[in-house]
């Protein structure tokens, strides 16, 4: 298996995600020239074009002889692509990396559908990344398929890692519905609390162009805490919770509301639909 910096990387499909990781690996030095993206889109594909890669309209074309093809299309159109993918790689000797970013499409169907003629396929890794990684501070849950070898794990690691801060492997696929509820939908839970941070303060009088910077540094300032301080998140909100102060008064009010309770139910809601989502899509 060639190392990531030889690997020829084909792109199905060149929407905001495939965009983000294409970006992180030229960063990393990767050649230009090893990376094909297909796009049938006109608009997208000129502003992959724009990044310095090779782009055409046809997936064989980009991920017929490619080291590692990442499917980055929509859910309802991956069994068409997987199966045209499949059909061209019946010639070949040795099939490529498959990683799938396509939510909620189950590791047993997209075996299936890239099946090849010879009953051969592919070896499979799944991601759920989220959006942050589109500024390269990504979070990404993985799953390979048994048959995954140390090697293009390994592999597979260092190209999510070029837009994701955190790459965590799960062992068991229904895990990455969990991931899914957590980092993959999570930075909508914290994008509507800032939100409703700033309709609150605009309400009580403050200027929404102030309210809003204030409250998007305020929650930058307390993500980095999280990330760069040895402390736990509850130790870091017991250090700025003073007894019977503001931010007490603030907690109390939530805990009187149900806040852990819906947060709870918020998480188990996306996870379930996650798993919903991947028992109807895989079998369309």
């Amino acid at each position: 298996m060639p190392s990531l910096q030889d690997s020829k990387l084909a792109f199905i499909g060149g929407g905001n995600m495939a965009s983000a990781i294409i970006g992180g690996l030229l960063n990393q030095g990767i050649n230009k020239q090893n990376i094909t993206v297909s796009e049938p889109w006109d608009v997208n594909r000129e502003k992959i074009a724009g990044l310095g890669v090779q782009t055409t309209t046809s997936n064989v074309t980009a991920g017929g002889d490619a080291d590692i093809v990442i499917i980055a299309v929509k859910p309802q159109v991956t069994k068409s692509v997987c199966e045209e993918l499949a059909a061209a790689w019946s010639k070949r000797s040795t099939l490529p990396v498959v990683v799938s970013i396509a939510a909620g499409i189950t590791l047993e169907s997209i075996k299936d559908w890239l099946r090849t003629s010879d009953g051969r396929t592919a070896h499979i890794v799944r991601v759920m990344p989220n959006t942050p990684a589109l500024v390269g501070e990504g979070a990404s849950g993985l799953f390979a398929s048994v048959d995954v070898t140390a090697d293009e794990k390994e592999l597979v690691g260092a190209l999510l890692q070029s837009v994701s801060k955190t790459t965590e492997w799960v062992d068991k696929e229904e895990l990455l519905d969990v991931v899914t509820g957590l980092s993959g939908s999570g930075p909508a839970y914290f994008f509507a609390m800032v939100e409703h941070l700033v309709a609150s303060a605009t309400a009580l009088g403050l200027p929404a162009e102030q309210a809003t910077r204030l409250a998007t540094q305020t929650c930058l300032g307390a993500g980095k805490m999280l990330v760069e301080s040895p402390d736990t998140p509850t130790q870091l909100r017991v250090n700025v919770t003073s007894p019977n102060g503001t931010t007490h008064a603030a907690l109390e009010t939530f805990k009187a509301l149900g806040f852990d309770e819906t947060v709870d139910k918020a998480v188990k809601a996306a996870t379930s639909r996650a798993a919903e989502l991947g028992n109807t899509l895989g079998k369309l």
